[in-house]
């Protein structure tokens, strides 16, 4: 079984790249954001998982660090009705910041999962359901980077308000940490916060 390739990027599609070890290329299936930093003809190394299909054969799935493979396979094996591509699509989300979803997960907040990572609300609840007694085995990398859990709980409702607007979790996420910083009160009004994070996405 392969658990571990290093080589030179060959392609780089939207969610898989073709990694040449050896004289062998290798398409592998990875999370959007990490395909999104990769390079053709650079070097690279991934974590790697096999599956088996019974259209395709054995399949790749690729990981940057082993946290991220260990996250993955969380996903396949405790939630329900969940495939390696769907569980790869879990990760790409939770990849935003695994330490913010972790916090969710254990507190079991689906609007941070609905207004920040963009899960629908039934795949929250099914995310909250699945992992709330699981996530103690998720080794969590770097530091909290939304502060909505116990500073500002407020800021999920404007992350949700943002989302029904058209905006994307990256988006919110920029416009909450500015607001944040900026010292943001959590008396005010939900329509007022609304609109002060509009402000800053659209300068």
């Amino acid at each position: 079984m392969i658990a571990y390739l290093t080589g030179t990027i060959l392609e780089v599609r939207e969610e898989s790249a073709v990694l040449v070890c050896g004289g062998v290329g290798y398409e592998i299936n990875l999370p959007a954001n990490t395909a999104a930093d990769l390079v053709p003809g650079a070097q690279a190394s991934f974590y790697v998982a096999e599956s088996i299909s019974p259209y395709d054969g054995a399949v790749l799935y690729g990981f940057a660090h082993k946290e991220d493979k260990e996250l993955w396979y969380l996903f396949k094996t405790a939630i329900p009705n969940t495939g390696p591509k769907k569980a790869l699509e879990y990760l790409n989300k939770a990849l935003r910041s695994v330490a913010d979803f972790h916090h969710a997960i254990v507190a079991r907040d689906p609007k941070i999962l609905t207004g920040i990572f963009g899960f629908t609300a039934k795949t929250a609840e099914k995310l909250i359901t699945s992992l709330k007694d699981k996530m103690d085995s998720v080794s969590i990398q770097g530091q909290a980077k939304i502060k909505v859990a116990d500073e500002v709980p407020y800021m999920a409702d404007v992350a949700q308000a943002l989302s029904a607007l058209g905006y994307s979790a990256a988006e919110s996420r920029r416009a909450m940490e500015k607001l944040h910083a900026q010292g943001v009160k959590p008396t005010e009004k939900l329509e007022d916060i609304v609109k002060e994070a509009l402000r800053v996405l659209t300068k």
